[in-house]
């Protein structure tokens, strides 16, 4: 089943839902955790929900999957990461996607999630092509996707409208070995 988390040393993984909520919005309303994501901070748990019911709407038609993520053992949600969109129709290829609480940035989080989340996508879903969309500027993330196998393919420029402006958008790919 799409919903169903990988495992992942000292992190629990499992689908985004509306007990999410609270935790949803601490996360999202850090302007700097939202700086280079296509949303505003968050000012209210309706904001979250929404959130939560699209995540929902992406897993009940198989069209992707959003985790919450929280340390083993620790009830607080630290961030999310998953596929934002999965393409079997037409393609066989993912779109990864996840952020960060900032109290968690450069604590590997990720390093030790995202090993996890490729081998969902290559060999559970059967994916050729995992893709992420990266806004210009988030050199953190670019650093972590090199990390992790992908390349940079290229440039989208003005592929994004969001906070009152264009956004050029980097692609990065990996593809199944």
């Amino acid at each position: 089943m799409i919903t169903d988390p990988p495992r992942a040393e000292g992190f629990e993984l499992r689908a985004l839902s509306e007990a999410d909520a609270p935790d949803l919005l601490a996360l999202f309303s850090d302007p700097e955790v939202c700086a280079f994501m296509d949303i505003e901070p968050l000012e209210t748990e309706f904001e979250a929900l929404d959130i939560i019911d699209w995540a929902e709407a992406q897993a009940a038609q198989g069209l992707g999957v959003r985790w919450g993520v929280r340390r083993a053992g620790e009830g607080r949600l630290i961030g999310t990461v998953g596929f934002n969109r999965i393409e079997r129709s037409r393609g066989r290829w993912g779109e990864i996607a996840y952020d960060l609480a900032r109290d968690q940035w450069g604590r590997g989080v990720m390093s030790t999630l995202l090993p996890a989340i490729i081998a969902r996508g290559f060999a559970d879903f059967g994916l050729l092509r995992l893709e992420a969309m990266v806004t210009v500027g988030n050199e953190r993330s670019c650093a972590l996707l090199r990390r992790m196998g992908f390349q940079q393919e290229g440039v989208l420029a003005r592929r994004g409208y969001w906070k009152g402006q264009a956004w050029d958008q980097l692609v990065f790919a990996r593809l199944a070995d």
